[in-house]
């Protein structure tokens, strides 16, 4: 809008110029060389105007036939440029699809047409070298761009990823180190250089690193307090034995930046406490408690004063627990102070509690172990050791999917800071167990049966034959042949066994009491709940020696054995076998 203005202004400017020349004629006169030119003053402008034009044409015209070959040039590098640009363009969205031939060959292309002056291109082809998996290629190119100020940044960085590729910790560190020192605001080096440096146990200078990308707005402001409290309890478990009164005060640092951190909290608590501040380090695991309940800081609680008795930690811990209530880690940290003071209804309590809501394999070893410690019922114990073996994972601290019982500043895996957390291990579906349900009976105190009574080695062997009795047999030696004998002579081989059976059985009568007799009331009541067993393993009593069984016998015959001893017996020493009987051709054997 202001252009048409200003253009309407000079032509209004011009028209008004005009008419005041018209309205004023006159005539305009050149003498030059003998000659006379006249003309009015609007006609002499006019040719002036023309003149002008037409100087400015001519010298335009030769300006230009004086500089083509340059403006040629120019033409020339500017549509190589354009081409190249081109191709460059076309590269980087080929390796952005992945495409690593077509971003190779448009790469060598750009660097080409651009005579190897963008750094673009160079980084176009180390990335397609990169992604190629040619990484001595890769460092070369990257190494080059190491010379050009406009990219050594870039260059670091891609030295960086190769020595992480490669495994070697000390290259990487030290480009990272080197990037971060070129420029202070880079994320990825700043990162790379303070986790290395925690990995390697430099916590001083970790702090420091944390501080620079804390002041460069690489983090925020909850993650900086966080990771500088990690680094800071790492520092404190590092000076504990050297340098207690600093291990103090860095962990009660890292303590007020991050109050859940148990392990800032056990070591700040632990250096209170041999300082004897008891107040202040019971204060400490209390803040902790609170929001992260640990085994841990139970049992620093407990024994935050040396020397209470084991009912003054039992009520210590209860007062824990009441803090967080309704939480399984103090119910079980209440059992095991319960079991210690031999509360043992009270750690059953708690622990049928655990068991109720959230059961662990924990629990239920505290459940054999209280089982142990108050009856000593072995089959309780084995009950509940085998419900721990399908009961689910306690927690534990985890960083990166491994399992460790012990925390740590930096995860072993992939050095990431702050890596570990306090939870339950993770299961497949098919690693999942599902429990089963508890009996009520499973709680209460096992009944106790009536004491076992054991009978005489007269009873027991009246009630339980010997194995040889079986092998009764007669003068034949082959079986064969009194089978034979028994099938010939039926009724007398029957009236023969019936004849020993009632001998057996007279012998048995004799000792046995009478059926008639009348018996005590008490002696009544009591024989309902006595069992008689057989001491069969333990050997006779002086008074009452076993009785020497009789000769073998089998179907009423003895049995004869063609050796003069089995073979499994040395047989007699010395002048016994002169005096043992002996029967030609056979030996008689008698137990």
């Amino acid at each position: 809008m202001i252009r048409v203005l200003f253009f309407f202004a000079v032509v209004f400017v011009l028209a008004l110029g005009g008419a005041w020349i018209a309205d004023r004629p006159g005539i305009v006169t050149l003498d030059w060389e003998g000659y006379r030119i006249q003309a009015s003053l609007l006609t002499t402008l006019v040719a002036l105007g023309t003149l002008l034009a037409v100087t400015v044409v001519v010298w335009g015209l030769f300006r230009f036939i004086w500089k083509f070959p340059s403006i040629t040039g120019r033409f020339m590098q500017r549509r190589r440029k354009d081409r190249g640009f081109d191709a460059l363009s076309q590269g980087l969205m080929a390796l952005g699809a992945g495409d690593v031939y077509t971003a190779r060959k448009h790469g060598l292309q750009a660097d080409k047409l651009l005579k190897g002056d963008e750094p673009a291109a160079k980084l176009l082809l180390a990335q397609a070298a990169q992604m190629f998996g040619d990484h001595a290629e890769s460092r070369k190119r990257f190494e080059a761009m190491l010379e050009d100020p406009r990219a050594k940044a870039v260059g670091l960085h891609g030295l960086f990823i190769e020595a992480e590729q490669a495994q070697e910790p000390v290259a990487a560190r030290h480009f990272a180190e080197e990037a971060s020192s070129l420029v202070p605001g880079l994320k990825w080096a700043g990162k790379a250089v303070l986790g290395y440096q925690a990995v390697s146990g430099d916590w001083e200078a970790a702090i420091a690193t944390l501080n620079r990308n804390y002041s460069g707005k690489l983090i925020d402001k909850k993650t900086y307090r966080r990771h500088k409290a990690v680094l800071l309890t790492a520092r404190a478990l590092e000076l504990e034995s050297e340098n207690p009164d600093r291990a103090r005060t860095l962990a009660v640092e890292a303590h007020g930046l991050a109050t859940d951190l148990v392990p800032a909290a056990l070591v700040a608590s632990r250096l209170a406490s041999r300082r004897g501040d008891i107040r202040k380090a019971s204060k400490i695991i209390e803040a902790t408690w609170k929001q992260a309940p640990h085994p841990d800081l139970a049992d620093a609680y407990a024994h935050v004063r040396p020397g209470d008795s084991v009912l003054d930690r039992l009520n210590r811990v209860k007062h824990l627990a009441s803090l967080r209530a309704h939480s399984g880690e103090g119910a079980m940290a209440v059992a095991v102070a319960a079991m210690d003071a031999h509360e043992f209804d009270e750690a059953r309590a708690q622990l049928k509690k655990v068991l109720r809501s959230e059961p662990t394999q924990r629990a239920f070893l505290l459940m054999a172990d209280l089982e142990e410690m108050e009856y000593g019922d072995q089959g309780r114990v084995r009950e509940w050791m085998s419900r721990a073996v399908r009961a689910p994972q306690d927690k534990m601290w985890v960083a990166d999917g491994m399992i460790s019982a012990h925390w740590a500043p930096v995860s072993p895996k992939t050095g990431r800071l702050d890596a570990y957390e306090w939870k339950q291990p993770e299961t497949s579906e098919e690693e999942a167990i599902t429990l089963e349900p508890l009996d009520d009976a499973l709680f209460e105190p096992p009944v106790l049966t009536a004491p076992i009574a054991t009978g005489t080695p007269a009873t027991a062997e009246a009630e339980v034959p010997h194995a040889d009795s079986e092998n009764l047999g007669g003068d034949k030696a082959s079986p064969d042949e009194s089978a034979d004998e028994i099938r010939q002579h039926p009724k007398d081989a029957e009236a023969e066994a019936g004849s020993h059976s009632g001998d057996k059985k007279t012998e048995q009568d004799k000792d046995a009491p009478k059926a008639d007799a009348p018996r005590p009331a008490e002696a009544a009541e009591a024989e309902v709940d006595l069992v008689v067993i057989p001491e069969t393993d333990q050997p006779p009593k002086e008074d009452q020696a076993r009785k020497p069984d009789g000769p073998k016998m089998k179907d009423g015959k003895l049995v004869e054995f063609p050796l003069s001893h089995l073979p499994d017996d040395p047989g007699p020493d010395g002048d016994e076998d002169d005096e043992a009987p002996k029967k030609k051709g056979a030996a008689v054997y008698e137990a």
